[in-house]
């Protein structure tokens, strides 16, 4: 999605407010080890929780998209800025969403260095135009002929990804405090067999499924997921639309899918209003189920303490009965 003109001016407006009050130097570095932790601000869950599971109480971690709320038209406060600034290390997607991050970092001559750019962990790819697709030929203005667009910032959801994304952040949490290096590497060592015992349950799900289809009546924020096991996918929209409401042939073109390939779950993705998953059951007779993409969580899961693996952990129930 691309960020209006006056969006950035005003984004540039807090910016220099904020840097008036604070300087535009980076933050200062924790003091040789000691008792001090380590200050990390994320934009949404996934970095959030990552780095919570790295640094563990080495460190105070921030996520500055409160649950509940819509990532993709998310816009900082000035409150959210000066945590920005204060951070010893500051991690976000990198994409569409976080133009405003990136102007930020322009604007504050923030160090590089302390920052980390999840899309920049891992080779990245378009997001795609599949078969039936709702398509706001304004939105996507710079669509090419192949029907490919945008570089898909939701990395996270393959988790081969998340592992590479961990062990570079592990890399910043290690040049941060050098004094605790073999405790982020243990925690790295941990994590890491968790994702990967993660990517094994979804192989073998789409393994012994019957079927290498999945329906999304919503958005597609899965590309990499998808890719990751070998899956094709059919939805309302890409991954990063701002749209809700799909065309009637979009609508039909779904239903019909469903009805000829006898789909048996409709998915959609957490913080939907879920009507066109529901429109699609209503037709089909198709179970409607939740595939958690991690980008966003709802008070509910953040307040019981979910986390990256226990969301995929039940997407990997939901996987094996949708492609049944």
């Amino acid at each position: 999605m691309k960020q209006p003109y006056k969006k950035l001016m005003a984004l540039a407006l807090i910016f220099s407010a904020v840097l008036s009050l604070f300087g535009c130097g980076p933050a200062e570095p924790p003091s040789g080890g000691g008792d001090k932790k380590l200050k990390i601000v994320a934009t949404n869950f996934p970095p959030f929780d990552f780095a919570r599971q790295l640094a563990g109480e080495l460190a105070d971690v921030t996520m500055l998209l409160s649950p509940g709320q819509e990532s993709h038209t998310f816009e900082p406060t000035p409150q959210d800025i000066i945590k920005i600034q204060q951070a010893d290390i500051f991690i976000m997607g990198g994409g569409e969403s976080d133009q405003w991050a990136k102007k930020l970092i322009s604007s504050s001559q923030l160090d590089e260095g302390k920052t980390l750019f999840m899309m920049d962990c891992v080779e990245t790819v378009p997001e795609e135009l599949t078969e039936g697709m709702n398509h706001n030929h304004e939105e996507h203005a710079d669509e090419d002929h192949s029907g490919f667009y945008e570089y898909d910032e939701h990395v996270w959801t393959s988790p081969v990804n998340a592992m590479e994304i961990c062990r570079k952040l592990t890399e910043k949490l290690i040049a941060a405090d050098k004094a605790h290096e073999q405790a982020y590497t243990e925690n790295l060592n941990r994590y890491h067999a968790q994702l990967e015992e993660l990517d094994e349950s979804f192989a073998a799900a789409v393994e012994h499924g019957v079927r290498k289809t999945l329906v999304f009546g919503d958005r597609f924020p899965f590309r990499y997921f998808a890719d990751r096991y070998g899956l094709t996918y059919f939805a309302a929209f890409p991954g990063c639309s701002g749209e809700t409401e799909p065309d009637a042939a979009t609508l039909k073109f779904l239903i019909d899918k469903v009805s000829e390939e006898n789909i048996p779950v409709v998915l959609h993705v957490e913080l939907s209003n879920q009507k066109i998953a529901d429109a699609i059951c209503e037709a089909t007779g198709a179970k409607k189920a939740l595939f958690h993409s991690c980008h966003g969580v709802t008070k509910d899961e953040f307040d019981r303490g979910e986390t990256y693996v226990s969301l995929m952990k039940n997407n990997v129930d939901v996987l094996k009965e949708a492609l049944s």
